[in-house]
């Protein structure tokens, strides 16, 4: 478990320490991520990062569940709990992650990284945790949605699993392709998705 020391620093070192691994594992490969480099850029030395983390694995794995509860707490505000709409919520969420993304790109590139991790120390973790988030974001996002707008047979969890798939397809094209990641460009393509999405399963009364 983590040393709980981690917790008792200020929170502005404890934001340094994050951002210095955000960092480095963005840019690397998991087993090629120097904890040397991530010790330097957090501006303390190696054996303090793991007094607050036993090893690099423990800390890879905190800031992934610590990056999926940033993202979490962005999008569920004010605004987003007065959304019934499936499709408000999708947009609505996809343009909180963006703004998210703009203001730190090392959080789209770690967040790649990770969720296509393969044969790496931490890539069954990893797809252990995505398998669980999958499903708890699912009843969080939405939960109180107006099925009524759905046509017959419809179901919105399908649905859901469908939208995610094509943003990976998406996002794995990207990354094959050796291009890097255009947020505009992505977030069009995602809208025209759910534009299409709403026509095939909604009434006609809500497609518009």
């Amino acid at each position: 478990m983590m040393n709980e020391k981690f917790y008792a620093l200020p929170e502005e070192r404890q934001q340094g320490i994050l951002n210095a691994g955000m960092e480095v594992f963005s840019k690397n490969a998991y087993k090629n991520a120097s904890t040397d480099l991530i010790a330097a850029k957090a501006g303390i030395s190696k054996g303090l990062l793991f007094y607050y983390f036993h090893n690099k694995k423990e800390l890879y794995m905190y800031i992934y569940d610590y990056l999926a509860e940033v993202m979490k707490a962005q999008i569920i505000d004010t605004g987003f709990r007065k959304l019934t709409d499936f499709f408000e919520i999708l947009k609505y969420s996809a343009d909180k992650k963006v703004a998210m993304l703009r203001k730190n790109p090392y959080i789209m590139d770690f967040a790649m990284r990770a969720f296509y991790s393969d044969k790496e120390a931490v890539s069954e973790e990893v797809k252990r945790m995505n398998d669980r988030l999958e499903d708890s974001l699912y009843h969080i996002y939405f939960g109180n949605i107006d099925l009524f707008k759905f046509k017959e047979g419809a179901e919105p969890y399908r649905i859901y699993k469908m939208v995610r798939w094509m943003a990976d397809g998406y996002a794995h094209d990207v990354r094959i392709s050796g291009r890097s990641f255009e947020l505009d460009e992505m977030e069009a393509e995602f809208n025209d998705w759910i534009d299409m999405m709403r026509r095939l399963v909604y009434k006609e009364e809500y497609q518009i």
